[in-house]
């Protein structure tokens, strides 16, 4: 049985308990519309709201889980947000935080800015051994300020510098190690390994579990969508970052002896 989340980008499939919410755009790398991720919202509440179901497990198609937002903002067909709805209010990572039943992220491929804050904010990320992170907003001119809040409470404040200020990438062992995962499986064992973390986490009372979530996330503090969204509508880096990377050339903020021409980070 599927069920339709709103964006033509997304799958939701039932298996037994388990709500699958799949993201399947690979013509655009799974990019995320704004569609698509209000559609991640609405599948964490269908989860919640069906008597029939008990969890949700995110995963995306072929080697990419999640690169974060579609920077060319192009929409699709299958695309729809509820009326009045705009800015923060279509992101799904407090949702997923704060979700009663249990969300866990199989993270199958390429997973980076707001996919991998859905992998962050999910229960128990389990994360293909092929699998490879980036937080990549300040390439872009973004400042992210959930990544500022969520960042620091998985890996130290040290850490959190180092990956938002260089957007390195990390394989799929440095991202366990560093506490932005806690699983790393072979690739061909990620399905079984994703329905093993939610089998286990209903294992426990859910009232109890209600209340260490809370406890856990209040170590987030507060997530400030607004700086970003003010940013995002009001700046020229995040203006320039965009169109740079959709013309495949280098902001005009890099040095030019620092990056040859045409790259795109």
């Amino acid at each position: 049985m599927t069920d339709d989340l709103g964006a033509s980008g997304l799958r939701f499939e039932r298996e037994g308990v388990i709500g699958w919410c799949i993201i399947d755009r690979p013509k655009a790398r799974n990019a995320l519309t704004s569609a698509m991720y209000y559609g991640v919202k609405r599948a964490v509440h269908l989860v919640n709201e069906s008597p029939d179901l008990a969890a949700l497990v995110i995963t995306g198609v072929d080697d990419v889980f999640a690169p974060g937002g579609d920077l060319g903002r192009r929409a699709e067909p299958g695309d729809v947000l509820p009326p009045g709805v705009r800015g923060h209010e279509v992101l799904p990572f407090q949702a997923i935080r704060e979700s009663p039943a249990p969300v866990v992220a199989a993270v199958n491929g390429i997973c980076q800015a707001g996919g991998l804050l859905i992998a962050m904010m999910a229960d128990i990320a389990v994360t293909s051994d092929r699998a490879t992170f980036r937080v990549p907003e300040l390439l872009r001119g973004i400042p992210d300020a959930t990544y500022a809040a969520a960042l620091p409470a998985h890996v130290g404040i040290a850490v959190a510098r180092d990956l938002l200020l260089s957007a390195r990438r990390l394989d799929a062992a440095e991202a366990q190690r560093l506490g932005l995962v806690s699983r790393v499986v072979p690739h061909d064992q990620l399905r079984d390994a994703a329905v093993q973390a939610v089998t286990e986490i209903l294992q426990t009372a859910p009232v109890a579990r209600a209340h260490v979530k809370r406890m856990l996330n209040e170590r987030y503090g507060f997530f400030d969508y607004e700086t970003m969204f003010m940013a995002l509508q009001q700046a020229h880096e995040p203006r320039e970052g965009m169109r740079a990377f959709m013309e495949k050339r280098r902001p005009d903020w890099v040095p030019e002896e620092l990056a040859p021409n045409g790259d795109r980070r």
